[in-house]
């Protein structure tokens, strides 16, 4: 990692996507971990003799991406290693890929292990970990019929204190995916008081039940259309309210598995825009030398960029956001900026923290990726540390 807290940056040589448009012949200032000038070259005058000067060959800079689900990487499932090690790793695997801050994810697991979880997360961020920027509890508190590859046994009834759990991660965003029909009146209302971000996932929930939820304050869907409810003619389902709604963000895996292309395309155009977040939903095969990897004690394989149990059924994914930015732009044939933005822009603002990061934008902190004209990525920073 190149240490550039204070020292100016001037970067040129590819089209900056800001956000909003795509700029040729601009340069980029980085100084103290923030973005401080985007500039015509013609007009930057100011190149200082003791500014590093990084230049590309072409290609495109946007901002990083934010992955708010992510159980694994790096051959780490955060269930099986939930400490600060494990985070940094998984953080580094998908870094390579574009990933400049995510949400670890533990899926349904002890209490216990989800406290052990909560401390981690808040002594990662309390070290400043580059890219972490808070936690996602996926579960327990799901639909037994919507269980998909959660293990049974550790679905149950919300526990008593389980919401101060919950308030025990201090210092970033803390997102808990809950089936609302599964969780006693009030209790979202709770959670968002307290500034937890509440998704609905893993869910059998009617339409009238997810509106009572929305009405709570449930701000958000994790992976549409995967384990909930679907829409039908009579009965709009969970993904009825979803599509629906026009304030709730609402997650989608776009590895060409989880969801039909022709159903991808249909959903992101009837989401209002600015709503609608690409997510990996990624286990330990990415970035990890092996394929495989065990969840539950059972053998997941890796087939494309999904992974399936040996029953058929789907285990996340191996994707990562570079190749789900591909996928968005270059198969489902959504326009470039729009794909940006559902990587980064819209990511920020589910999490609340589009003052901070998501654009390419002055004062907002140096969080980059480079893509070459293919929408490979060659280098990241975060916070204007490039790798």
């Amino acid at each position: 990692m190149i240490k550039n807290k204070n020292k100016r940056q001037i970067i040129s040589g590819a089209t900056i996507f800001n956000g909003n448009e795509f700029l040729d012949d601009h340069l980029l200032v980085v100084c103290d971990e923030k973005i401080t000038e985007i500039i015509h070259k013609n007009n930057y005058n100011k190149i200082a003799e003791d500014a590093e000067h990084i230049e590309f060959n072409g290609g495109i800079l946007t901002a990083g991406f934010i992955d708010i689900q992510v159980n694994g990487g790096g051959g780490i499932l955060l269930n099986d290693e939930p400490s600060v090690a494990g985070m940094k790793a998984i953080i580094a695997a998908h870094r390579k890929f574009g990933t400049t801050a995510m949400l670890p994810t533990l899926i349904s697991d002890s209490s216990e292990k989800m406290q052990v979880a909560v401390n981690a997360a808040n002594q990662a961020l309390e070290q400043g970990i580059s890219g972490m920027v808070g936690l996602h509890l996926e579960g327990p508190y799901f639909n037994i019929a919507r269980k998909g590859v959660h293990l049974p046994a550790m679905i149950r009834d919300v526990d008593n204190g389980v919401a101060e759990l919950y308030k025990t991660l201090k210092n970033g965003v803390l997102m808990v995916t809950l089936a609302p029909e599964k969780v006693p009146a009030g209790f979202i209302k709770d959670l968002t008081d307290a500034g937890i971000l509440v998704y609905c996932g893993h869910s059998d929930g009617t339409y009238e039940q997810i509106q009572a939820a929305l009405g709570e304050g449930l701000c958000g869907f994790t992976h549409l259309f995967n384990a909930m409810s679907p829409m039908l003619n009579r009965e709009p389902g969970v993904v009825g309210a979803a599509l629906e709604d026009e304030e709730t963000f609402v997650g989608i895996i776009l590895d060409n598995q989880h969801v039909a292309k022709a159903t991808a395309k249909v959903a992101i155009n009837a989401k209002k825009r600015g709503k609608m977040c690409i997510i990996t939903d990624a286990m330990p095969p990415v970035g990890a030398v092996s394929p495989h990897f065990e969840l539950y004690g059972e053998a997941i394989q890796v087939k494309d960029s999904y992974c399936i149990t040996d029953a058929g059924t789907l285990a996340g994914s191996a994707l990562d956001m570079a190749t789900a930015v591909r996928n968005c732009h270059k198969i489902l044939g959504f326009e470039l900026g729009e794909t940006l933005r559902m990587a980064s822009l819209y990511p920020a603002n589910a999490l609340r923290l589009g003052h901070k990061i998501g654009q390419l934008k002055t004062g907002l902190q140096a969080d980059i990726v480079h893509l070459d004209d293919d929408l490979f990525v060659t280098r990241t920073a975060v916070k204007g540390d490039w790798n």
